[in-house]
């Protein structure tokens, strides 16, 4: 399984802000320190907000901020919120037709087949993971120094 640069970028966001506590950030801000694109963090940014992660504001000091504390946010929500899909074989599908061949009919095995089950266990440990972890695990003590220093952010913590 591999996540899309879209959640990557969304972690790399929180974890940004996460850095800045209280401070307005700009996405070019983000976008600069991380050497992203600032198109697809637009995108990623609009997803962050809808789903209550960040609060965003437009303007004249507009810009974004967590909208809880990072203690708060569980990574596997957030895996959850920006992956449009996390079906690791057709067959987990909503509403789709268990593993459809190329004419269009069912898996021969639909109905016999241990694969969903496995695989769907699989899922369900890797987001029990995350889900046991929070954006402040991702940044304690020893991680947040090498991430603002990184960053260029250590001296604008220390103002």
């Amino acid at each position: 399984m591999r996540l899309t640069l879209h959640t990557d970028l969304a972690f790399r966001t929180l974890m940004h802000l996460a850095l800045r506590p209280g401070a307005r950030v700009q996405t070019e801000e983000i976008a600069t320190a991380w050497r992203i694109s600032a198109n697809h963090l637009d995108k990623v940014v609009q997803r962050l907000a809808a789903a209550g992660f960040i609060e965003t504001r437009r303007g004249r000091g507009g810009g974004m901020v967590l909208a809880m504390a990072p203690e708060a946010i569980r990574l596997g929500d957030v895996v959850r919120r920006t992956e449009d899909d996390l079906a690791l074989v057709a067959c987990f599908s909503p509403g789709g037709d268990p593993c459809g061949d190329v004419s269009g009919e069912r898996c021969v095995l639909a109905g016999a087949c241990r694969l969903q089950g496995a695989l769907g266990r699989a899922m369900a440990a890797f987001l029990g993971v995350l889900d046991g972890m929070t954006l402040a695990d991702l940044l304690d003590r020893p991680a947040r120094a090498a991430a603002e220093a990184r960053l260029g952010l250590a001296s604008l913590s220390e103002m």
